[in-house]
C-alpha cells in the first residue's frame, strides 16, 4: 500500500501562504526538487507565480497550491493543481503562447483524467482543467461537461489575464462541499497504466510499485515480480536450472512482470542479466518504437541528445523477438547464450514439434529438424554450465494461430529431456483455459516441482473500470448465458458495453466517449472476410507502430477509423475504447458456436477442433482489448446476398441482446 506520506510536488503551501512568499523563494524550492533547470524553465516558473498571484491574492486565500504535480503513469507532471472551495483545479500553462493548440488540450485533459480514474480522494470531486496561453487574446468561454456525467469538465481555453474569471466561472457550475485538504493529499495513487505507458515508465527508471495498483482488491504486481526475482536468485546462488510458469487472465500484467524483472537486469555486467522475449512482432515494434521516442525526448529535453536511431539501438536490447533469439542460438549451438535468465512473453503461443520443424525446413534449409520450439528454448539456457531460469508468461485461451501448442508442449519437454530442471508452477495453470490439466498431473510426478500462489496474477488491469471483464468474456463464448448475464450486471457502470448493427454509429459513439488522447479504434477477426461493404477489408495490413503510437491527424492511426486491427496486430496491446466488428465466421446457434472461414465466394465450415478454437481464442482477444468501454457491431444481414444474409447474424444480435447488452439509439 502507498505510505500517506508520499509527496507528489515540488512545492505545495496554503494559497495564504503563497502570496507572502518570496518569488524567489517559491523558484528555490521547484529549483532543489528538479535535477536540472534550465533559464526557460524557470522564467516560466516566474511567469506563472505572477500570474496566479494576480488572480488569486484578493479572492481566495483560504485555499492550497501545488506546483509541478507529479503524475509518474504518465511520467509528467502537472504545471499546477488548485484546491478551492470545492473544486479541483488542474492548470496547465503555455508561457508566451498565443493559440490554444489540440495537443495542449489533450495534455490538460490527460493529466484532469489520470486524478480522476486513479487518485482516490479525487474520484469524487469536481475537476476543471484548464489551459492558459498566456499571450492569447482574452476568449469566451463557458464551463461544460461531456456525456461521462463524472464532474469531469472539457478543458477551459483562457487567455493569462482571464484566470480569475475561470476560476470563478468553475466555482459557479459545480456545487459541493469543500475539499478537506488532508484527506486529499493523504490519497492513494493506483494507476493501471497500459503496457505501453508501463514500459515507458519502467525503462525511464520508475519502480513497478510507482506505475501500478497498490489496493487490497488487486493482486499485487510486484508481489509476482519479488516471486519471479527469489526464484532467480535461488536458482544462481544454489547452481540450479529452473523453469517458472506465470499465469494471469487477460490484461492482469503479465508482460509488466516480465518488463520489471529484464529491466532491473539489464546489464550484461548484471549477474541475474536477464532477456525479454516476445514471439508477438507488432508488440515488439510497438513497444521498441514507443521507448525510442521516450529515450529521445528525454535525453533531448535534459541535453544528452540521443539520435531516434540510436534510441533504437538501445531499446533494441531490452525488448528481443524470440524468433531472433532463436536464431542466435541456431548459429551457434553449442555456446550459451549471454543471459541466464530468459522470460517468455505469451509463452502459449510457442510452436509445436510439426510446426516448428515445417518453419526449420522451409524458411532456415534445415531438414530434420525435430525439436518444438519450447524445447529448444529450454536447451539454449541449458547449455548454461551452472545456472539458469526461464520465465514463461502465459495466458490462458491466448492461442490464435496455426501450430501454437498451447502450454503442454513446454510441460512436455520438461518431463521428456529436462529431468533435472526444476519446475514453478502457479496452481491456476490447471485451468481450462490453459489445457494443461493432464499434462501436469504427470508433472506433479516429479520430485522438484513447486506451486506458488504467488505466480498467477487474478485481476485484470487493463479493464480498471471493469475487473471481471474478461471472466465476461468467457462466459460469453462458452455460451454461459445466465452466467454471463448476472456477470454482465455486477460490471462496474463506468465501464460500458453497447451493441449495434451500424458502424457509423459505432464510429461516433467512440468519438463520443473518449477525453484527451484517449485511444480508440476497430478490431476485427482476421477471418472477418465479408465486411468489406462496411468499408472493411482484413487483407490490408496495416503498420501496428503507426495504429498504436500516431496520433489524431494521422489517417493511418486507429484514431481515424479507417484502417482496421486483428487479433494479430492487437494481442498483447490494449485501447481506451474499441469497436469490435463481428461477422459471419462466428456464429451463434442453439447448438452452440458456428466456425465458419471464407474462401472463394462462399463460407464453409471449420471442421477441425483446434482450429475452431483459435476462431473462439481470436474474439477473446477482441473483447478484451478495451480499458474503458467497447462496442460490439453486428451487422445487419443483407437479402440479396447469400454470403451476408440476415441469419448468419441476427441470432448473434439476439444472443447479446438476450445477455442484456444495451442497444445504441439513432
Amino acid at each position: 500500500m502507498e505510505p500517506k506520506s508520499v509527496r507528489r510536488w515540488y512545492y505545495a503551501d496554503s494559497i495564504c501562504e503563497f502570496l507572502g512568499r518570496p518569488t524567489e523563494y517559491i523558484i528555490g524550492c521547484l529549483s532543489t526538487a528538479s535535477l536540472s533547470i534550465e533559464k526557460p524553465q524557470l522564467n516560466a516558473w516566474e511567469r506563472q507565480i505572477e500570474l496566479l498571484r494576480e488572480a488569486l491574492r484578493s479572492s481566495y486565500p483560504s485555499g492550497r497550491i501545488y506546483f509541478e504535480y507529479v503524475i509518474p503513469r504518465l511520467g509528467k507532471r502537472i504545471d499546477c493543481v488548485l484546491l478551492i472551495e470545492h473544486v479541483l483545479f488542474v492548470i496547465e500553462f503555455k508561457v508566451g503562447e498565443t493559440q490554444f493548440g489540440a495537443t495542449a488540450v489533450d495534455q490538460v485533459w490527460d493529466y484532469a483524467l489520470d486524478l480522476k480514474n486513479f487518485h482516490e480522494s479525487s474520484h469524487d470531486l469536481p475537476i476543471a482543467p484548464i489551459l492558459i496561453a498566456t499571450d492569447a487574446q482574452m476568449v469566451g468561454f463557458e464551463p461544460k461537461g461531456t456525456i461521462h456525467d463524472d464532474q469531469l469538465l472539457v478543458p477551459l481555453r483562457v487567455a493569462g489575464g482571464q484566470v480569475l474569471e475561470a476560476i470563478e466561472a468553475c466555482l459557479s457550475f459545480f456545487d459541493g462541499k469543500p475539499i478537506d485538504v488532508n484527506s486529499w493529499e493523504a490519497g492513494r495513487y493506483l494507476p493501471t497504466p497500459t503496457i505501453i505507458e508501463a514500459a515507458r515508465a519502467l525503462y525511464a527508471g520508475h519502480s513497478v510499485e510507482q506505475i501500478s495498483r497498490s489496493d487490497a482488491g488487486a493482486t499485487n504486481l510486484s508481489r509476482t515480480s519479488v516471486a519471479v526475482d527469489r526464484i532467480i536468485s535461488d536458482a544462481r546462488a544454489k547452481h540450479k536450472k529452473a523453469v517458472c510458469f506465470v499465469t494471469g487472465v487477460p490484461g492482469s500484467g503479465k508482460t509488466l512482470v516480465g518488463l520489471d524483472v529484464a529491466n532491473r537486469h539489464m546489464s550484461a555486467q548484471d549477474e541475474l542479466y536477464s532477456v525479454f522475449l516476445s514471439g508477438n512482432g507488432p508488440l515488439v515494434a510497438v513497444l521498441r518504437e514507443a521507448l525510442a521516442i521516450d529515450l529521445h525526448g528525454r535525453t533531448n529535453v535534459a541535453g544528452g541528445r540521443v539520435r531516434k536511431s540510436e534510441a533504437r539501438d538501445q531499446v533494441s536490447a531490452f525488448v528481443q523477438n524470440v524468433h531472433h533469439f532463436r536464431d542466435d542460438c541456431l548459429a551457434d549451438s553449442s555456446r550459451p547464450p549471454v543471459e541466464h535468465v530468459a522470460l517468455f512473453d505469451e509463452a502459449q503461443r510457442a510452436w509445436n514439434l510439426a510446426q516448428t520443424s515445417a518453419f526449420m525446413a522451409r524458411k532456415k534449409g534445415c531438414s530434420g529438424f525435430n525439436q518444438s520450439e519450447p524445447e529448444f528454448l529450454i536447451s539454449c539456457l541449458d547449455r548454461h554450465p551452472d545456472w539458469a531460469v526461464v520465465v514463461c508468461l502465459v495466458g490462458g485461451g491466448q492461442e490464435i494461430n496455426t501450430g501454437e501448442a498451447g502450454i503442454s508442449e513446454w510441460v512436455d519437454a520438461l518431463i521428456h529431456r529436462f529431468p533435472d530442471w526444476h519446475v514453478y508452477v502457479s496452481p491456476e495453470l490447471r485451468g481450462t483455459e490453459y489445457r494443461a490439466a493432464e499434462i501436469l498431473d504427470r508433472l506433479k510426478q516429479r520430485t522438484k516441482v513447486s506451486f506458488n500462489d504467488e505466480l498467477h496474477l487474478a485481476t485484470s488491469m487493463r479493464s480498471f473500470r471493469a475487473e471481471a471483464l474478461s471472466e465476461f468474456v468467457k462466459l460469453v463464448l462458452d455460451l454461459e448465458t445466465e452466467s454471463a448475464r448476472t456477470v454482465f450486471h455486477s460490471l462496474d457502470r463506468r465501464y460500458p458495453i453497447v451493441l449495434t448493427r451500424s458502424v457509423t454509429r459505432a464510429k461516433r459513439w467512440l468519438r463520443e466517449q473518449a477525453r484527451g488522447s484517449e485511444r480508440y479504434g476497430i478490431v476485427v477477426s482476421s477471418q472477418a472476410q465479408r465486411l468489406k461493404p462496411h468499408a472493411i477489408d482484413v487483407r490490408v495490413a496495416i503498420d501496428p507502430v503507426h495504429w498504436f503510437l500516431h496520433g489524431k491527424e494521422d489517417t493511418r492511426s486507429s484514431f481515424y477509423l479507417e484502417d482496421v486491427a486483428t487479433e494479430f496486430q492487437v494481442q498483447g496491446l490494449e485501447l481506451d475504447w474499441t469497436a469490435v466488428v463481428w461477422d459471419g465466421d462466428l456464429r451463434f446457434s442453439e447448438t452452440g458456436w458456428g466456425h465458419h472461414e471464407f474462401a472463394g465466394s462462399r463460407w464453409r465450415n471449420i471442421k477441425a477442433i483446434e482450429r475452431k478454437r483459435y476462431l473462439e481464442n481470436a474474439y477473446r482477444v477482441l473483447l478484451t482489448r478495451a480499458r474503458q468501454g467497447m462496442v460490439i457491431v453486428v451487422p445487419e444481414g443483407e437479402p440479396d446476398d447469400p454470403t451476408r444474409a440476415a441469419s448468419l447474424y441476427d441470432p448473434t444480435f439476439d444472443y447479446f441482446c438476450s445477455l442484456g447488452l444495451p442497444v445504441l439509439g439513432e
